[in-house]
């Protein structure tokens, strides 16, 4: 298996998703979006830092789960630690002009978890609607 991040080529002659709109390229934000949720969860990062890139109920929804793993960390008595993230299969679809649904395989020392990541165009930037982790 492949650890190295890859994307479903565009067809000849098309770029990224989003680039008709003007948009940048949304992968590098969907692997940061990861990465910064897995570490908000291990009590490594401040959620506050993804208030800007997340819509209200996705920030809701992720400092909900901040929260209970922080409780569970302090019931447990383990110390928080920043999480060592390998970044797997990257997998970017746009199903609507807009709109790209992207999947992110994330091997971390005790698991390995696919995560799901729905972004919408909101202006010239990118929005992400939908993080969900399994």
């Amino acid at each position: 298996m492949s650890l190295a991040p890859e994307t479903i080529d565009p067809p000849e002659g098309e770029s990224h998703p989003g680039s008709s709109l003007g948009l940048p390229d949304p992968e590098p934000l969907v692997i940061n979006l990861v990465r910064c949720s897995i570490e908000a969860m291990a009590g490594a990062r401040d959620i506050e830092q993804l208030a800007r890139w997340v819509d209200d109920d996705v920030y809701k929804r992720l400092l909900n789960r901040v929260v209970l793993a922080t409780r569970a960390r302090a019931l447990t008595g383990r110390p928080t630690v920043r999480p060592s993230l390998v970044i797997g299969t990257v997998k970017l679809y746009e199903p609507r002009e807009g709109v790209v649904e992207a999947v992110v395989i994330v091997n971390t020392r005790p698991r390995v978890r696919a995560v799901a990541v729905r972004l919408e165009a909101v202006g010239t930037r990118w929005r992400a609607s939908a993080i969900n982790m399994l």
